[in-house]
């Protein structure tokens, strides 16, 4: 199985602050990996440096046949085949859904307006909101925004998308809209890797869950493990959280 994501002993500090301290995991084809962890422990800064959105200070990335850690990497190249959604939606609040979506496929990949609007009505009807391509975002629900931001990054049609928390603002009726269309994309063989505090959606969806704890990767196994946790630091994460 062709391994789309890797990373090899990644270190990274901001200012005297180390979070990332050695870490290292790969992310096969068509795979699902969550990583879970207590605020400060280094899982999202991981997410960020995949799409070099941190730069490392050191050890090696590589993403799709992209050297991230390199400083030559092409990063319009990289974000091409890199789709990120945040916990934020980010969404253009003058233009309107079908706007925001195409606005990358025809700017980053010269897209004619016909394609761009062919891939939108593709993507929002992927995401179940279609419908509403002519709505702003301000007329959405936080759920409905963040849906879009998805469809938005699926777009730029890319070969592996990442997540970071991306139901944390959310109350659990729209946090289920949202991950019922990552379990979608994961049904479809989408390569994922996603933040989350959402315990039982990761022990359903992803094929390897790692743990993160005071920025290295502590545990690794699948679903499973979050009902069987191996180490003490686990247990008192899945106490804590559940």
């Amino acid at each position: 199985m062709s391994i789309v994501v890797e990373l090899n002993n990644v270190h990274k500090s901001f200012g005297a602050n180390t979070v990332l301290k050695g870490v290292s995991f790969a992310v096969p084809k068509g795979q699902v990996v969550a990583i879970i962890g207590q605020s400060g422990s280094g899982k999202s800064t991981a997410l960020r440096c995949i799409d070099r959105l941190e730069i490392i200070d050191d050890g090696q990335i590589h993403v799709c046949g992209h050297q991230v850690h390199g400083a030559d990497v092409d990063l319009r190249a990289l974000r091409t085949d890199v789709g990120i959604v945040f916990q934020s939606y980010n969404l253009f609040p003058h233009l309107t859904v079908e706007q925001n979506v195409m606005l990358a496929p025809r700017a980053v990949k010269k897209r004619s307006k016909v394609e761009a609007a062919e891939i939108s009505d593709r993507v929002l009807r992927q995401v179940g909101l279609l419908e509403k391509a002519q709505s702003y975002p301000e007329q959405l629900s936080g759920g409905q925004q963040q849906r879009v931001a998805i469809a938005r990054s699926l777009a730029m049609e890319p070969k592996v998308m990442l997540f970071d928390e991306v139901t944390s603002a959310l109350d659990p009726k729209l946090t289920g809209e949202v991950l019922r269309v990552i379990e979608a994309l994961a049904a479809d063989g989408m390569t994922m890797v996603l933040v989350t505090h959402e315990m039982e959606f990761a022990a359903k969806v992803a094929d390897t869950i790692i743990f993160m704890h005071q920025g290295k990767v502590w545990e690794t196994g699948p679903g499973s493990m979050l009902r069987d946790p191996r180490t003490p630091e686990l247990k008192e994460f899945l106490a804590y959280g559940l």
